[in-house]
């Protein structure tokens, strides 16, 4: 770069010239050590149940602290790990030239270039480390498994990192330790065969591994959970809503973004005796239960796991049933002493706080916007071992941010 600057003349390319230079000084370095100040604002809350004490939460408008030359793009899933790490995926090709002037050959800004597609933050905000891309993808009978659209992420116990797709082709999730390196798949890229297919996904949306089993949501082009065992990757199950077999067909064709508001569906059905067509979460209790985000119904469904990996339906859970657009169920998370539920709504931007005993609301926090507190297409949720939420963004939205918990009253 110092060469190809030596070339520009003029007393502003001069100028650019000292900048980028200085630029190249830092490109990839990472942030601090040193803990970032906090910066805590408020969110619009919305009682619901006034008296009823309920989890409260400010935004740390400083957190996270990115690299000065990254810059995060859609980001499509957050997960906390047992050390209360916190790991999210984006979509770097969802940034544009003009986002990300350094990566340009030649440059054309002093920042930025895209993050590595796995990035994985302290609590307390500092950027720890990154990998990912198409080049870490492996390669099956010749074909790179790498998604080209990444969707949800899971750290087990052992702290690997699992995630699928839902872009065209995307039918794999996939395995990889937590320096990047591959260790497994389920299902392969570019085959589906559709609900009843024990071997091959469609989009799978969002994955849970531990315990002995891998779930997943599955998700974008089918519309079912489905089980796999942990130690050979053997199938052992899927269902669809009220734990039946999976009903409906699969979506055909390729998932697109314009399908995600799409009302060729004829709008929400609460009551629906199948899954719509984007099953978005997966997410089991550690007591015996899973939730699944039905986001197209604007439900999550609750089901009770048997020892043998069974699930029993239990009950729906209805979120602002009328919503149209995007719809509402995209991600849950559970308080760490197991008492509230988190519930994000992407359509109108708020997390829904139940309580979880009789999942009665209680309230709602966050509204749709652009400032710290507000979610553009709310995407994923998770918490820590201290009841601090993290809230990821997709579509315009492109963030990741963090709601500290100050207390139930």
């Amino acid at each position: 770069m110092m060469r190809r600057a030596a070339r520009w003349t003029g007393r502003g390319r001069a100028t650019l010239t000292v900048v980028l230079a200085a630029a190249s000084l830092i490109a990839g370095a990472q942030a601090s050590q040193s803990p970032p100040a906090s910066g805590l604002v408020g969110l619009e809350t919305e009682v619901i149940m006034p008296g009823t004490p309920f989890p409260r939460f400010k935004v740390d408008a400083a957190w996270p602290q990115m690299p000065p030359d990254l810059m995060l793009g859609q980001v499509a899933g957050v997960a906390v790990d047992k050390d209360d790490d916190v790991w999210v995926v984006h979509r770097p090709h969802s940034l544009t030239p003009t986002d990300t002037g350094l990566a340009q050959s030649p440059p054309t800004a002093v920042c930025c270039k895209p993050a590595p597609t796995v990035v994985r933050f302290a609590r307390d905000g500092r950027y720890l480390a990154g990998w990912g891309g198409p080049e870490t993808g492996p390669v099956v009978d010749g074909v790179n498994q790498w998604p080209k659209s990444i969707h949800g992420v899971y750290v087990d116990a052992n702290k690997t990192v699992w995630f699928g797709g839902n872009g065209d082709g995307d039918h794999a999730v996939l395995n990889f330790t937590a320096d990047g390196k591959f260790i497994r798949s389920i299902g392969r890229r570019e085959h589906t065969g559709g609900n009843e297919d024990r071997a091959l996904l469609g989009n799978p949306a969002d994955v849970y591994a531990d315990n002995g089993q891998v779930l997943i949501a599955d998700g974008y082009i089918n519309k079912r959970v489905i089980r796999f065992n942990s130690a050979d990757g053997g199938y052992t199950g899927s269902w669809g809503a009220y734990a039946l077999p999976p009903a409906g067909p699969s979506r055909e064709g390729n998932f697109d973004q314009s399908q995600a508001t799409s009302t060729t569906d004829g709008g929400a059905d609460p009551q629906s005796r199948s899954f719509g067509d984007i099953v978005h979460c997966v997410v089991p209790t550690g007591d015996g239960h899973v939730y699944v985000c039905d986001r197209r119904n604007n439900r999550a469904q609750l089901f009770r796991q048997a020892s043998d990996g069974t699930l029993a339906f239990v009950r729906d859970i209805a979120i602002a049933p009328e919503t149209g657009g995007t719809r509402t169920v995209t991600d849950i998370a559970v308080s760490p002493d197991g008492k509230y539920l988190y519930i994000a709504d992407m359509m109108n931007g708020r997390i829904w706080i139940l309580l979880r005993e009789t999942h009665q609301v209680l309230a709602a926090i966050g509204r749709n916007g652009r400032q710290a507190g507000q979610f553009i297409w709310l995407h994923s949720i998770d918490i820590d071992s201290q009841g601090n939420l993290y809230v990821s963004e997709v579509n315009t939205g492109r963030r990741v941010q963090k709601l500290v918990f100050t207390g139930a009253e």
